[in-house]
């Protein structure tokens, strides 16, 4: 039954602080039901609101729980928009982290994302909503090569995106009392709102078209 976001119980980080380092499969099977219930069932409630604020956001997945102890410490979850374009969320004992992200790219999606920043309108526009994000206080990452593509010359103006396979905008939203109450729903929504141009902007010159 969907639950109303109320924000992450102060418990929750009790729960992971229990899940630290390399927890036993003992304590793993302990904090399970605690777990599901103070730190996953609210990650699903947040996005179902945020969900209901922006059609666009209902196609997401909350992960369960992996071999790895790195995943019971981090409450991650994804929003996709399109394909290999998504928005990220991950809550820890950090608190809560957000990205904007086009990665592990289809067949053709580089060569779509290098002539579009190549090409003067829309490179020009890429360039500026990546400044105005950075700005904002997000990191700006990705796969980078080394070198420009083959193809495009060396001194072109908008060579650093050029060698970007991957692009991705992230920040920290915080881990203060907000954290706790249904404020954290509109911190994401004017997170999300920060990354939809460069999203949009991805969805727009990314998709396959034939």
């Amino acid at each position: 039954m969907r639950g109303q976001f109320t924000g992450w119980p102060e418990q929750a980080m009790d729960v992971l602080c229990q899940l630290q380092g390399e927890p036993t499969h003992e304590t793993r099977e302990r904090c399970r039901a605690d777990r599901e219930q103070l730190v996953r069932q609210p990650m699903i409630d947040l996005l179902n609101e945020v969900a209901d604020a922006d059609s666009r956001y209902e196609d997401f997945s909350v992960w369960h729980y992996r071999t790895d102890s790195w995943w019971w410490q981090n409450q991650s979850a994804v929003i996709r928009l399109d394909r290999k374009i998504e928005i990220g969320l991950r809550f820890s004992l950090d608190g809560l982290r957000i990205q904007g992200a086009w990665w592990y790219p289809d067949p053709g999606q580089v060569d779509r994302f290098r002539k579009a920043v190549a090409s003067e309108g829309s490179g020009r526009e890429l360039s500026a909503i990546v400044e105005d994000v950075r700005k904002k206080g997000y990191d700006i990452s990705g796969d980078v090569m080394k070198r420009p593509p083959r193809g495009y010359p060396t001194d072109h103006s908008r060579t650093n995106l050029l060698r970007h396979r991957s692009l991705i905008a992230a920040r920290p939203l915080g881990c203060e009392e907000w954290l706790h109450t249904s404020e954290a729903a509109d911190r994401v929504l004017s997170a999300a709102a920060d990354l939809d141009p460069l999203l949009m902007w991805l969805v727009r010159h990314l998709k396959h078209t034939s």
